[in-house]
Formats: C-alpha cells, sequence, structure tokens
C-alpha cells in the first residue's frame, strides 16, 4: 500500500536494502527476492563432568561455525589439553596456533578455545592429574 507524502515536506527520503544474488548481482529486497538467512543449527549437547583421575573424555561433536568453549574448575593440578578428530575418534590430535601449542590448560578458566570449521569434527578431553579434581565442560 502507497505511503502519502503529506504538506508541508512535498517529498519522502527513500531507501532499499539489496544483497548479492547467485551471480553477484544486487537484488533489492521485495516480495519476490526475499532477503536470504541461514538458519543456525541447534547447538549440541555438552560434555561435561568431573575427574580425580587421568582419562580421556569425549567426543564432543562440533556444530561447524561456531565457537568451542572450554570451562575448567575445581582445586587441582596438573594438564588438561583439549584434542580435535576428523576420522570418529581414530586419530586425536593437539590444537595448534601458528605452530604453538594451543587448548592446553594448567588451571581453572573458561576460553573460547576453537571456532570449527569442518563438518564431523569431534573433540576430547585428555585429562593429565597429579592431584584434586577437575569439574569440566566442552560446550558450543
Amino acid at each position: 500500500m502507497p505511503t502519502p507524502i503529506t504538506v508541508p515536506a512535498g517529498y519522502a527520503p527513500a531507501f532499499a536494502v539489496g544483497f548479492s544474488d547467485p551471480s553477484e548481482q544486487l537484488t533489492i529486497v521485495g516480495e519476490g527476492a526475499r532477503l536470504p538467512v541461514s538458519v543456525a543449527a541447534p547447538a549440541p549437547a555438552p560434555v561435561a563432568g568431573q575427574s580425580s583421575v587421568p582419562e580421556l573424555v569425549g567426543p564432543f561433536n562440533a556444530t561447524a561455525g561456531r565457537v568451542v568453549s572450554v570451562t575448567l574448575g575445581g582445586a587441582w593440578e596438573g594438564t588438561v589439553r583439549l584434542l580435535r578428530s576428523t576420522d570418529g575418534g581414530t586419530t586425536k590430535v593437539p590444537l595448534r596456533v601458528g605452530g604453538i601449542d594451543w587448548g592446553e590448560y594448567t588451571s581453572p578458566g573458561c576460553e573460547q578455545a576453537w571456532v570449527e570449521s569442518e563438518d564431523g569434527a569431534s573433540f576430547y578431553l585428555d585429562i593429565a592429574l597429579v592431584s584434586g579434581s577437575v569439574a569440566y565442560r566442552v560446550s558450543q
């Protein structure tokens, strides 16, 4: 339905929203060309628990395009390391950024540890405690 222009203006500024279509041409949003959006998949269930012994926990099956967060709590000494697998857990590798170890923790805290970009990747926590008990949570 048209909008009337009333006095004293006699004019109304107009604008339009557009997007790049599949052929990379400008397409103005309208009834025949809806604004494209992506619907995010629901976050997977977190892997959470508590451990006072050395163990490997997981898998946490990540959703591509989301940040993987690691939360560690409790009073403990040792190392907790985030491992990644792309073959269903047969091979688990430590994370590295620029050749430097990443996702390796020696104290409680919360960190956005990784941005997953690949479908089918899973994560594990390699818990190597010397003493105490760690509460852990891996989530997206």
